[in-house]
């Protein structure tokens, strides 16, 4: 491998751009667009902003507080792991997958913790300011992740013939996601298609080291 092009400085360029790619999209997003204001792209694509308090793709599980702890804790646990098979020179996809998971979880904690503090409230009448003069919306921690893509690649109703969901709406792939969502999933897609073996291989080693 080329000497400039070090694993570690491949980790570090995957980190750098997957991080500033979602913050810059966030931002425009919450200070240009009203909450729950809509972009048609396609009948398949929307830029869709919402934001929302739990994990990926919208899931609302547990407490905020908790969440956003959560994910700083698996943050730092994968940030050890990633430095970990770095110094032993793992496999370079190997170590690009785990660092589009830590910078998608990375990502998404930026908004938990300082969205709160840096923008204002977005509503259907309102569009967020940055650093609004009488203060954020929430305090320190307790930020909303803010989620823009929306795939309703299938949308429509159950034939009327089929038992109990008969004639009820559905969309296929309804969640709306952000950047730091895809690149977790794309990360964690490709560990499992790419490196299933190896991942279990490299769990044991490191147990023993």
């Amino acid at each position: 491998m080329n000497r400039f092009f070090t694993k570690g400085r491949i980790a570090l360029l995957v980190i750098f751009s997957v991080l500033i790619i979602d913050q810059v999209i966030k931002v425009l997003i919450k200070t240009n667009m009203y909450w729950h204001e809509s972009i048609h792209i396609t009948d398949w694509f929307y830029i869709y902003f919402t934001e929302n308090n739990g994990m990926a793709f919208g899931m609302e599980i547990f407490g905020k507080l908790f969440l956003t702890l959560f994910r700083i804790v698996a943050v730092a646990m994968i940030g050890w792991y990633l430095v970990k098979i770095v110094k032993q020179q793992l496999k370079t996809g190997y170590i690009i997958c785990v660092s589009l998971i830590l910078t998608g979880a990375l990502g998404n904690i930026i908004d938990s913790v300082f969205y709160g503090i840096f923008f204002s409230e977005s509503t259907n009448y309102q569009i967020a300011s940055f650093l609004p003069g009488g203060g954020g919306y929430a305090p320190l921690l307790y930020g909303k992740v803010v989620d823009m893509f929306y795939f309703p690649i299938i949308d429509t109703n159950w034939p009327q013939w089929i038992p109990v969901i008969g004639g009820n709406h559905f969309i296929f792939f309804s969640p709306i996601f952000n950047f730091a969502d895809a690149s977790i999933s794309c990360g964690i897609m490709a560990l499992l298609l790419f490196y299933s073996k190896y991942l279990n291989d490299s769990y044991h080693a490191l147990k023993k080291s």
